[in-house]
């Protein structure tokens, strides 16, 4: 029997998912055996990856040493996220582990949360509420918003999110710019969007959005240059990976008003400490890394992984391998 774990994380106190039950359904009709793993762990242990064929992993690292042992039986990590740095890549691929992630189930979902903080910004929402609650109504000529139509969005990469960010953004009739040395310019042009560098994109945009998975190239890449060369008027979103911007550089941007503000749901530390300087500014909104968490994210995701699994047990290749190099050995 093919046996397939889920790490622990993704079922509550009380037993149940965090995704829709019925997800499982395809476990089930595929003849497959799933469980969710006993314990709870940061990193999956090579005990635990002796254990099954598959696995499903949410939020614990997948190590070297997870895939280490001399009884591992694990041919599929499936990763229920886009993000892959919590997972040892070379390891997989040495091991002959397949790595899959979920482009497909966080497309929507981390998009509308991309141009949800638009909104809140250009409206200046959470100062809004600030007044409200503070009976502060004689201050609303003070913070005033902005309006959208004939303002600069940019994209410090596209792919999957940015891509459906920017379909999202069309009927705000705002310009679009991106900087993807990747993208091809015939899906720019699909998408409306300029491709240009990335100063320009710095430089030019009202609203800056961060859409680049966390490499060697692109940790540190948004610091004291970069934040520089915005508008004062300008606004940072970041709902990629934290260390993509330097925390230090973007306090001192926003401390010293030399951009209007900035959305962060991801921080080089997670959690983030109550004490870390950003959390007492009030140009900043502060996020769990957890913005798109919806039902919508977590059935995507669940389904996707889980589908992924299945081509694996079937000697298929599924859709979105991480590790193509892995194809190779397999």
């Amino acid at each position: 029997m093919f046996k397939v774990g889920i790490t622990r994380d993704t079922q509550r106190a009380d037993g149940t998912s965090i995704f829709d039950p019925a997800a499982l359904d395809i476990f089930r009709q595929a003849g497959l055996d799933a469980e969710f793993l006993v314990d709870d762990v940061k990193e999956v242990t090579a005990a635990q990856a002796a254990q099954y064929d598959a696995l499903c992993v949410f939020n614990p690292k997948v190590t070297a040493a997870t895939l280490a042992g001399p009884d591992r039986r694990v041919k599929i990590i499936a990763r229920m996220g886009v993000g892959y740095d919590s997972v040892d890549v070379a390891a997989c691929t040495a091991n002959g582990v397949i790595l899959t992630n979920t482009p497909d189930g966080v497309r929507r979902p981390v998009a509308t949360t991309i141009l949800l903080l638009i909104l809140a910004l250009s409206h200046k929402l959470m100062t809004k509420d600030a007044i409200t609650r503070g009976g502060r109504w004689t201050e609303t000529t003070k913070h005033m918003g902005i309006g959208l139509s004939g303002k600069t969005v940019g994209s410090l990469g596209v792919g999957n999110i940015g891509g459906e960010a920017f379909r999202l953004l069309a009927p705000l009739d705002m310009r679009h710019i991106a900087f993807d040395p990747y993208m091809k310019p015939a899906d720019a042009a699909h998408l409306r969007v300029t491709l240009t560098d990335k100063d320009t994109v710095l430089r030019e945009s009202d609203f800056v959005f961060i859409n680049m998975p966390l490499t060697p190239e692109t940790r540190g890449m948004v610091g004291e240059r970069e934040l520089a060369l915005m508008k004062p008027t300008a606004y940072l979103i970041n709902t990629s990976r934290g260390p993509i911007v330097q925390e230090k550089a973007i306090y001192a941007a926003l401390s010293e008003r030399r951009i209007a503000g900035a959305a962060l749901d991801v921080f080089e530390q997670e959690p983030i400490a109550p004490d870390n300087p950003l959390l007492k500014l009030d140009n900043i909104i502060v996020t769990p890394h957890s913005i798109c968490w919806t039902d919508e994210f977590f059935r995507n995701n669940a389904e996707s992984a889980f589908r992924s699994v299945v081509a694996v047990s079937r000697e298929e290749t599924p859709t979105f391998v991480v590790n193509r190099d892995v194809l190779k050995r397999v």
